[in-house]
């Protein structure tokens, strides 16, 4: 396997990284899935010297047995596991509660990429990568996780939705929806924007918090969302598509 190493663009993605407040020393449990040894140790050593605490697996089965022994606050998944592959593992990771994921893919598997994302992985890097890069990923996804408790935005309903950033909960017509944290963080910008259309780089930005990335991170957490909110996610009317521009959340269609 390549060695990890910084790729182009490095440089934007360290001035960045300057700009996002370091964790407090353990603050944060990581675990790290990945069967190859040399990765492992370089992804795990930057995470720690950023100041979390980390524990590894090198399988799928080892992975979800230091899950439930000790639940951690992020998982760093590889996708090409011995024993049992990566999607299953964030697909029963996701079953049993909503921890963030960050998957591990090879950059031109493409469709792995999207499969992670559809089985509730919240980001993802390419191999080879910058390990800066990761642990900048690792911290923005803790950032917003923690985000509603340490500075709770309003409550929002509008069409029998409903999200309480305070306590991470949104609901349906009263029933509580299982979202994960990108698809929780989209609902409530669309409840707290209704009627303006907003293009992907703009959900990119205000979602996630990233000026670059890959777009189709977009397009897969708004049809996942769709799956949950919509009647017909077929046939969306609160979550419209706007050719040309990206997507808006219409409230009054229902």
């Amino acid at each position: 396997m390549q060695q990890p190493y910084a790729p182009a663009g490095a440089d934007a993605i360290d001035r960045t990284a300057a700009a996002v407040p370091p964790p407090a020393p353990g603050a944060a449990r990581i675990l790290v899935v990945e069967d190859d040894p040399t990765v492992a140790e370089v992804v795990a050593g930057y995470l720690a010297r950023a100041g979390f605490t980390v524990e590894r697996a090198d399988d799928g089965p080892a992975a979800l047995a230091r899950a439930h022994a000790h639940w951690p606050d992020l998982v760093v998944l590889d996708l090409m596991l011995p024993g049992m592959d990566g999607l299953e593992v964030c697909r029963r990771l996701r079953e049993r509660a909503p921890v963030p994921v960050v998957i591990l893919t090879a950059r031109g598997d493409e469709d792995d990429r999207i499969l992670g994302l559809e089985v509730g992985a919240d980001d993802y890097v390419t191999k080879p990568f910058s390990p800066r890069e990761l642990v900048l990923r690792v911290t923005s996804v803790l950032r917003r996780t923690h985000a509603g408790a340490a500075d709770p935005a309003p409550r929002r309903a509008a069409a029998g939705l409903a999200v309480d950033p305070a306590a991470r909960r949104a609901t349906r017509n009263g029933t509580e929806l299982a979202l994960t944290l990108r698809e929780f963080d989209l609902l409530a910008f669309f409840l707290r924007n209704p009627g303006r259309a907003y293009s992907r780089e703009d959900l990119m930005r205000e979602v996630w918090g990233w000026d670059f990335g890959d777009l189709s991170t977009v397009t897969v957490h708004v049809r996942r969302l769709r799956g949950k909110v919509e009647d017909d996610p077929g046939r969306p009317r609160l979550i419209r598509t706007v050719w040309g521009v990206g997507y808006r959340f219409e409230p009054e269609a229902e």
